[in-house]
Order: structure tokens, then C-alpha cells, then sequence
């Protein structure tokens, strides 16, 4: 049975915009690096999918390292978390990462979105 997180995946996947190359990284082994690869239009970025039931969000440590860490050397990042009660989507830029992990989805500056188009336009406008 598929997690919440491949589920997540699974619809953030049917709405990638045109010109998109996405690979999900199943890494078992810890160190951060998220989950999904994204080269969209030559623009590269990765992307940590996370699902939470109430304002905590689980992000371990290593995640907000290496999401730091590539961020902080011009890289694109984003923390994207499904709150399963509302279903709205919130985006993190990886730069959110310690904010995210000690206080949640109220604690860190983020964007919301009702539906992946919307999401993938915001992000799409970053460039």
C-alpha cells in the first residue's frame, strides 16, 4: 500500500506542467537529499514531500541540512506538505527548513495553494 507521501507524489505528478522531467529518489539511507528532482524547462530544483495531520510537520534534521545547505548556494529547493484535514498545499523554500521543523506549518513563510496548477504556476514564476 502507497504512503501518504507516494500518494502525494502521485497527484503532484498528473499535473506537471509541459517541458517537465521529474524523478522520485527513493533514498532509504538518511542524509537528506529529498525526494523529487525536477527539471523543468533547463531549470533544475528538488522537492521534499511531507503530509501532516496537524501543524507539526516531521522534518528530520538531515532533511533541513542538505535543504539548507543547497539553498544557501543558489539552489532551488522547496518543502512541499499536504495538510490531509484541509487539503490545502503549503510550499517552503528550502531556506524554511529549521523554521518548519520546530514550528510547523504556522511557524515557517510559506505559500498555500487549493490546487497543483496553481502551485506549479508559483513555482514556475520563481525562475
Amino acid at each position: 500500500m502507497a504512503g501518504p507521501e507516494a500518494n502525494l507524489w502521485a497527484a503532484a505528478r498528473k499535473s506537471l506542467p509541459p517541458k517537465t522531467f521529474a524523478t522520485r529518489i527513493e533514498n532509504k539511507h538518511g542524509g537528506g537529499v529529498p525526494d523529487v528532482h525536477i527539471v523543468w524547462d533547463g531549470k533544475p530544483f528538488w522537492i521534499e514531500l511531507k503530509v501532516c495531520k496537524h501543524n507539526a510537520v516531521a522534518v528530520r534534521p538531515e532533511q533541513v541540512a542538505w535543504n539548507t545547505a543547497y539553498w544557501a548556494r543558489g539552489g532551488r529547493t522547496y518543502y512541499l506538505v499536504k495538510h490531509s484535514g484541509t487539503k490545502v498545499l503549503h510550499l517552503f523554500e528550502g531556506s524554511q527548513g529549521a523554521a518548519l521543523a520546530l514550528s510547523g506549518l504556522s511557524g515557517a513563510d510559506g505559500h498555500e495553494f487549493r490546487t497543483f496548477p496553481a502551485l506549479w504556476e508559483h513555482i514556475g514564476a520563481r525562475f
